[in-house]
């Protein structure tokens, strides 16, 4: 989880209502997500694989390589996301070394927990 306090002041923030699709699998990306308010469903090929609160973080991959996105997000419930591009994702690494820890912990997170139910 990433700590919302990171971007508590944000203004530029997406709202979102619930059942409306933030991103789906195969499109490309320019930008991950984080969750400031509600839930974000993410399903790889029609299977949820995670639910994510305030703090989430998704979409990570499509600003480490220029594959299509592998899930689909969704909305559960009326919720606000920031949008970090690349520039600001390079930004945030180089001035918040913990983030990049913690884009890390999140990617490694879910791929355990994928390799669990293989």
């Amino acid at each position: 989880m990433i700590s919302v306090d990171l971007f508590r002041n944000e203004e530029d923030t997406l709202p979102f209502a619930a059942g409306q699709t933030i991103f789906s699998q195969g499109d490309s990306g320019e930008a991950m997500y984080v969750v400031i308010e509600g839930k974000v469903a993410l399903t790889v090929n029609g299977t949820l694989v995670e639910e994510l609160e305030a703090g989430g973080l998704f979409g990570e991959l499509a600003l480490i390589d220029t594959a299509p996105r592998i899930a689909t997000a969704v909305a559960s419930t009326d919720c606000k996301l920031v949008a970090i591009n690349e520039k600001r994702f390079r930004f945030l690494i180089q001035q918040t070394p913990h983030f990049a820890l913690l884009v890390m912990r999140v990617i490694a997170d879910r791929l355990r927990r994928m390799d669990s139910r293989l």
